[in-house]
C-alpha cells in the first residue's frame, strides 16, 4: 500500500508530469515570468469555467479578500459580518483594513454560515458580508443574497474550498459558488481542489466596475503604468504557476468527483455508527469535498488521532481555536460571545485523508482502524 497523504499531490502530479513539464518549460524558454501568455491564458479558462463575468489572479487567497475589501470604498470601523468557525485568513484581512469582524454562528449540518445569525447581526454599520463555503459545501446563498438585498450590502465568497462547487437555487438555477456574491475570491493554495505549485489567488466579478477597481487594486493602484489612481498591492501570479494551474484545471471536475467517491466509501463504511456524523450534503450544493470532516460524540478526538498517527495515517483538526476566541482579536471583545454550535465543533470535529489519489485499500485501512478505535 502507498503511504496515506493528507493531500497526496506527488502521485497527482506523476499522473500529468509530461503535460506539466512541457509547460513549465514553455514558460522558462519564452522568459515571459510575470504577466506572460501563460498567466492570460490561464485567467481565461478558468473565467470561463467558473462562469463569471471577469477574472483577476492575484499572489494568494488572502490577498484575494483583502482586494475585493479594498475595492468596496469601505471605511475604518465598517462591519463585517463572517463566520468564526473558518480559517484566520478571513477574518484576519478584514482588521487588517480597520474593520470590524462581526463573528456569527454556523450550521451544525453544513460547516457554513447561518443566514439567521446574519440577520441578528446586522447594524447600521454592517457593510459587507462574507460567507465561507466550508470544506467544499456551498453556503445557503440565496438567502444570504436575500439579506444583502434588505440591507443594501456587499457579498464577497470565500471560495477557497469549494472551486469546482455548483450552487442550485430554488428556481433551478445553477451557479459555481464564487460567482453568486458581488466578489467571488479563491485559493490556489497546493492542498486545494485546484492546488498550484506555491501559492496563488483568483478573484472573480459580474461587475465590470467592481472588476476595473480590482484589477488596478491588485496592480499597484495603476489604470495605466506609472498611473496611480488608488492605493493598491502588488499581488500577482506569476507565470509558471499558472502554467500548471492551466494544466490542472482541464482535471478539475475530475478531481472533483474522485473526491466525491472517495467521500461515498467513507459515507457507506460509518453508516448508522452512533458515534459518528459524517457530512451533510444539502441537495441544493454539490459538494466537492475539500475536506472530509467527521463530528464525534462520545469519542476521544485526540486519543483517535494519536492513534490513527501512530498506524501512519494522518488526519487533522480544523479548526480548534474559532475566530472570536483568537487573541489577535481580542480588542474587538468578541470571546465573550455565546456560540454553542461553533464550540462544539471546535471540540468535535476531525478531518480524514481526502484527495483525489485515494484508492480503496487505503481508504479500507483508514476507516477499518477509525471504526478500531471508535468501537473499542
Amino acid at each position: 500500500m502507498r503511504p496515506i497523504q493528507m493531500v497526496d499531490t506527488k502521485t497527482q502530479y506523476q499522473k500529468i508530469k509530461e503535460e506539466v513539464d512541457s509547460a513549465v518549460i514553455e514558460v522558462m524558454e519564452s522568459s515571459a515570468f510575470i504577466n506572460g501568455k501563460a498567466v492570460k491564458d490561464f485567467t481565461a479558462n478558468l473565467n470561463k469555467y467558473i462562469g463569471s463575468n471577469h477574472t483577476i489572479t492575484c499572489a494568494n487567497g488572502t490577498d484575494a479578500i483583502q482586494i475585493a475589501l479594498m475595492a468596496l470604498g469601505l471605511k475604518p470601523g465598517d462591519e463585517v459580518i463572517t463566520p468564526s468557525f473558518t480559517y484566520i485568513a478571513t477574518t484576519e484581512v478584514i482588521a487588517l483594513l480597520n474593520l470590524t469582524p462581526v463573528f456569527v454562528e454556523v450550521n451544525p449540518d453544513t460547516f457554513c454560515i447561518d443566514p439567521a445569525a446574519i440577520e441578528k447581526a446586522v447594524t447600521p454599520k454592517t457593510k459587507a458580508i462574507v460567507p465561507v463555503h466550508l470544506y467544499g459545501h456551498a453556503a445557503d446563498m440565496e438567502a444570504i443574497m436575500a439579506i444583502a438585498e434588505k440591507h443594501n450590502l456587499y457579498v464577497i465568497e470565500d471560495n477557497a474550498q469549494a472551486i469546482g462547487c455548483e450552487y442550485t437555487f430554488s428556481d433551478g438555477t445553477k451557479k459555481k459558488t464564487g460567482t453568486i456574491g458581488h466578489i467571488g475570491t479563491t485559493s490556489f493554495y497546493p492542498s486545494k481542489n485546484l492546488g498550484g505549485f506555491g501559492d496563488g489567488g483568483a478573484i472573480f466579478t459580474n461587475d465590470d466596475e467592481l472588476a476595473t477597481k480590482l484589477l488596478m487594486i491588485a496592480n499597484h493602484g495603476q489604470s495605466k503604468q506609472y498611473y496611480h489612481d488608488v492605493v493598491g498591492c502588488n499581488s500577482r501570479l506569476d507565470s509558471i504557476k499558472a502554467a500548471v494551474l492551466d494544466i490542472k484545471l482541464k482535471h478539475l471536475d475530475e478531481y472533483n468527483a474522485a473526491r466525491r467517491t472517495a467521500a461515498d466509501y467513507y459515507d457507506n463504511a460509518f453508516a448508522n455508527n452512533q458515534k459518528i456524523k459524517t457530512p451533510f450534503r444539502a441537495s441544493n450544493s454539490h459538494h466537492v469535498f475539500h475536506q472530509y470532516t467527521l463530528q464525534l460524540e462520545g469519542v476521544d478526538r485526540n486519543g483517535l488521532k494519536d492513534f490513527l498517527a501512530s498506524h501512519k495515517i494522518p488526519a487533522m483538526i480544523y479548526y480548534p481555536v474559532p475566530g472570536h476566541k483568537q487573541k489577535m482579536f481580542a480588542h474587538f471583545n468578541a470571546s465573550s460571545q455565546d456560540m454553542p454550535v461553533t464550540d462544539m465543533l471546535t471540540e468535535r470535529v476531525i478531518s480524514l485523508p481526502i484527495h483525489s489519489e485515494l484508492d480503496d485499500e487505503q481508504l479500507q485501512f483508514i476507516t477499518s482502524k477509525v471504526l478500531e478505535f471508535v468501537n473499542n
